[in-house]
């Protein structure tokens, strides 16, 4: 199964997908069959350019259903986003030019129709793939030598610990792990991934295998840092962030900017390879604060019971 048609395998699956296709048949069967009747309850009256505006509504609404019911795909839900916008243009627009009676109902639909839109936006945008994927690079310097910190890193079930968007990394088989990650918008991926290199003190690189939730790929280089002084943990991911480019700047406004996600990473690898506890300050930033991770307090180490809190 190739990664289009897996896609459109987990649409056609998803709860909220097929809630919004079947919302969608329910709007448009009443406004195609009794446009007359929708337009009054909406408070807009009954005259003949509002019959045939809420006509054209019902018929886009039963389109929509019939592809997300069917063969869903994103270009549906986007579909529905733009629709959406134009109901609250006509909408704004017959509020403005209200004669008063139904004015209540009006409003009433506008605030509705602005409820669904907002739902519809987060379908779309985070139920879309991008063929464009999202390249991250960093780096650090610890004080442990390339094989320790190696020996570190490939104990992959430890790496939530101190990559806080992990929920969980299981090894499932030499070169193999299930992966659980927490993604913008509260949504959870999950992804099988294989070692694809493996040089023990030098390099781990991973790979997502064919039909994960994310296209995910990660390269991970162990340099003895100048003078033999630690080891330059050189970091290279690339995959594609659900929603593509408008997820990635809705996750950037919520506080989860994919860069500054795996500069804090690797700040807390550091703690952890240095001291054994990932450690906290006033003046260490968190990284993630508005989702409340390691919350700052004077300088200590987390106990388990606030690592655990933390990582939940």
């Amino acid at each position: 199964m190739n990664t289009n048609t897996h896609h459109i395998s987990r649409l056609r699956r998803d709860p909220l997908v097929r809630g919004l296709g079947w919302a969608s048949a329910l709007l448009g069967v009443p406004q195609v069959v009794a446009p007359a009747g929708v337009a009054r309850a909406l408070g807009v009256g009954d005259a003949s350019r509002h019959r045939l505006a809420t006509t054209v509504v019902g018929v886009r609404e039963l389109a929509a259903a019939a592809g997300l019911l069917g063969r869903p795909h994103p270009a549906w839900l986007w579909g529905r986003v733009g629709g959406d916008l134009t109901d609250l243009t006509m909408l704004t627009r017959a509020l403005r030019n209200h004669d008063g009676r139904g004015f209540g109902r009006t409003v009433a639909a506008t605030a509705a129709v602005t409820v669904v839109t907002a739902t519809d936006l987060y379908a779309a945008v985070t139920r879309t793939r991008r063929s464009t994927p999202m390249e991250l690079t960093a780096a650090t310097t610890v004080a442990r030598s390339p094989d320790e910190a190696y020996i570190l890193w490939k104990d992959l079930e430890r790496l939530p610990y101190f990559m806080v968007h992990l929920d969980e990394v299981h090894v499932t088989g030499e070169r193999t792990s299930h992966w659980q990650a927490s993604a913008p918008f509260g949504r959870t991926v999950e992804w099988d991934a294989e070692i694809a290199r493996d040089v023990p003190g030098q390099l781990i690189a991973c790979r997502s295998v064919n039909g994960a939730d994310i296209d995910h790929s990660g390269e991970i280089r162990f340099v003895l840092a100048p003078g033999g002084q630690g080891t330059e943990i050189r970091v290279f991911l690339r995959y594609v962030l659900p929603g593509g480019a408008v997820g990635k700047a809705a996750a950037r406004y919520f506080g989860e900017e994919p860069h500054q996600q795996l500069d804090d990473d690797l700040r807390r690898f550091k703690q952890i390879a240095e001291t054994g506890e990932v450690v906290r300050s006033e003046g260490a930033p968190g990284g993630k604060r508005a989702r409340g991770e390691f919350p700052q307090h004077p300088a200590r180490p987390l106990t388990v019971g606030e690592l655990k809190e933390a990582l939940a």
